[in-house]
């Protein structure tokens, strides 16, 4: 499936932390509600921490604005539990350990660590609006101001 603005997004049904212990998210759950749905490549890292936090950090804005935030990586989630309590993250986070979420967000690339190449998640955020359908993607995400640049699109639709 080609992702495309205006269309519908790719459906999902994938393990999650949850408030009250582990749970299954699927996008037809929020139905009524934008989603923020933001891959980031591993739970505690300093990029991947930073990003939480301010998702974290606008999180009431988020809500009023009617959106919900899902963050997901190809971590266990047993290390999303611990990721999740350690930084107080309000949001699930979905873990993608198969990587068909992530295939079907067509956001598994090529990378390069010290010189070597290795396949991983490049860092991006899909937008999808109350109806399921995709209204903004950002792809190579730089942390720094991302979460605020979301939200005034998220407060646009």
């Amino acid at each position: 499936m080609t992702l495309a603005i205006d269309q519908a997004a790719p459906d999902f049904s994938v393990a999650a932390t949850g408030p009250n212990g582990n749970t299954t998210v699927s996008l037809a759950d929020h139905k009524g509600s934008h989603v923020v749905l933001y891959f980031y490549p591993r739970d505690n890292t300093p990029g991947c921490t930073r990003e939480g936090e301010d998702f974290r950090d606008h999180h009431a804005e988020f809500k009023e604005a009617g959106a919900v935030i899902l963050g997901v990586s190809r971590d266990s989630l047993r290390k999303h539990e611990n990721f999740r309590a350690k930084y107080d993250f309000p949001f699930p986070l979905l873990s993608d350990e198969d990587g068909k979420l992530c295939e079907a967000y067509d956001v598994i690339k090529e990378k390069k660590l010290y010189g070597k190449p290795y396949v991983g998640i490049e860092r991006s955020t899909f937008l999808i609006d109350a109806n399921g359908l995709l209204k903004r993607e950002w792809r190579g995400v730089k942390v720094k101001g991302h979460a605020s640049e979301v939200l005034a699109a998220v407060q646009s639709l």
